[in-house]
């Protein structure tokens, strides 16, 4: 590939990060033509297709690693700067947490980077089993994961335990686990899941009764809601201690298995960008987790 084009970087950026050419014509202050011209010029440079021209477009692979490489370039930029702007102005990072650390510990990490604010966070919520692609594909700068796996160009760093217990209403565990926490109860008593890949739940099983067992389940994308859902008396699942020690005292949630539960170690993974504002983000996760997991 010849010398890079920042402003095509700029716009294939825009195009994925936004969602549409559309929109990126209007964040870069550019028409819709220009957009695309600037993407096929950049495409022939590097001799193939960086952008699937779906809805929303998608990066392919080698898009992605010119999307990651036009964003360290920009948080270098933004590092020569010793006053940053306002606004649009402040650099821009994306990070990839799990929904549960988001709901517990995650805000009280980031908030000093916030108020006032340093950048701008675009915070991507996954299961900590799939957060590390977000990285090795170039969509965030750094992530929280249960993976170990390094990745080249990357700095990974322990954080500690998150503790998942098994957890439901009173009534419902009464009605459903009565006779213990068996396979016949799990075989029939409806669980709750975050989404479709996470295998907490299935883990826990295979961990407790020693094999796989199917189980039927709601599934339901947000931390809070989860908790809530539960609560209510209409499922049970795998919640983090931090998450819910108020329910736990005040009697509305009960520990399944009393004693047992599942330890997930957390990893920071960062790309190996050495930034004031690059540091600064990694000291705080890593403080703010110690401070919280086990």
């Amino acid at each position: 590939m010849r010398a890079v084009d920042y402003r095509a970087l700029a716009a294939l950026d825009a195009v994925i990060g936004h969602g549409s050419f559309e929109k990126a014509a209007a964040a870069l202050a550019i028409s819709q033509p220009a957009v695309s011209q600037r993407l096929r010029t950049l495409e022939n440079s590097a001799g193939t297709l960086l952008v699937v021209r779906s809805q929303p477009p998608q990066a392919t692979a080698a898009g992605q690693r010119l999307i990651a490489h036009f964003r360290q370039v920009k948080l270098l930029e933004a590092a020569l700067d010793d006053e940053p702007g306002q606004g649009a102005q402040l650099p821009a990072l994306a990070i990839a947490v799990n929904a549960d650390s988001a709901a517990t510990w995650v805000l009280e990490a980031l908030q000093p980077l916030l108020t006032p604010p340093s950048c701008l966070l675009n915070i991507h919520l996954d299961d900590q089993d799939h957060t590390l692609s977000q990285l090795r594909e170039g969509r965030v700068f750094a992530c929280v994961t249960s993976e170990t796996a390094q990745v080249a160009g990357t700095i990974s760093t322990p954080l500690g335990v998150m503790r998942y217990i098994c957890v439901a209403a009173p009534a419902f565990a009464a009605r459903w686990f009565g006779g213990g926490f068996t396979a016949d109860a799990v075989a029939r008593a409806p669980a709750l899941v975050f989404n479709q890949r996470d295998a907490l739940l299935e883990r826990y099983v295979q961990h407790r009764l020693g094999a796989a067992l199917r189980y039927p389940h709601h599934s339901l994308a947000s931390s809070e809601a989860f908790v809530r859902f539960i609560e209510a008396g209409v499922a049970y699942g795998m919640v983090p201690v931090l998450q819910v020690r108020a329910e736990l005292a005040a009697g509305t949630l009960v520990d399944v298995t009393p004693g047992d539960g599942l330890d997930v170690a957390l990893v920071w993974h960062a790309w190996d960008i050495q930034t004031p504002l690059t540091r600064r983000l990694s000291e705080r996760i890593i403080e703010t987790a110690r401070t919280w997991l086990l």
